[in-house]
């Protein structure tokens, strides 16, 4: 195929790149909803959502190079079309936050949000250093790990400590 062929497809090389975060995303997505609904108790799910990102991720450290480097680069359009590809994802992360909060693991007043954002940028934040670092050990063995301190926070004791004050005082 000649070089100009590829732009009767595509507008643009970023055009190209969130074509393929689409497709990514798209299988993630599409086999969590498929082992998700296998798994009974949240702890799993959320244990087998985290370790299919970042299996998907860590075998196409390219591919995990343009999602997280690349395309936080470009302009604000760009990254509303990230936001889009990424909402069902973030759906289900929020749908394992409701049945956490149902199945009375999660605490009923967490804020979903937070949690999300909790959740995501975790896992967001694992893939750019393992990227950043050469992607030179395996991605997914970190998902235990994660999930670890998601679940069970920084505390030694299992008591949970309302926080009181604010600023770090």
């Amino acid at each position: 195929m000649a070089d100009g062929t590829v732009y009767l497809y595509f507008k643009n090389k970023e055009d190209i790149l969130v074509s393929i975060l689409r497709t990514a995303i798209g299988q993630i997505v599409e086999e969590c909803e498929q082992k998700l609904p296998l798994k009974s108790h949240v702890d799993d799910k959320l244990s087998t959502l985290i370790h299919l990102y970042f299996s998907h991720l860590g075998a196409n450290p390219a591919l995990a190079m343009v999602t997280q480097v690349y395309l936080r680069q470009v302009d604000a359009d760009i990254r509303r079309q990230v936001g889009d590809i990424v909402k069902p994802f973030y759906n289900l992360v929020d749908g394992l936050i409701e049945e956490g909060k149902q199945q009375g693991v999660f605490r009923p007043a967490l804020n979903h949000r937070i949690a999300r954002r909790m959740i995501f940028g975790t896992m967001d934040e694992t893939v750019t250093a393992w990227v950043l670092t050469g992607s030179k050990y395996a991605l997914a063995d970190l998902s235990n790990d994660v999930v670890d301190v998601l679940l069970h926070g920084l505390h030694q004791n299992c008591e949970q400590k309302k926080i009181t004050s604010t600023g770090g005082e």
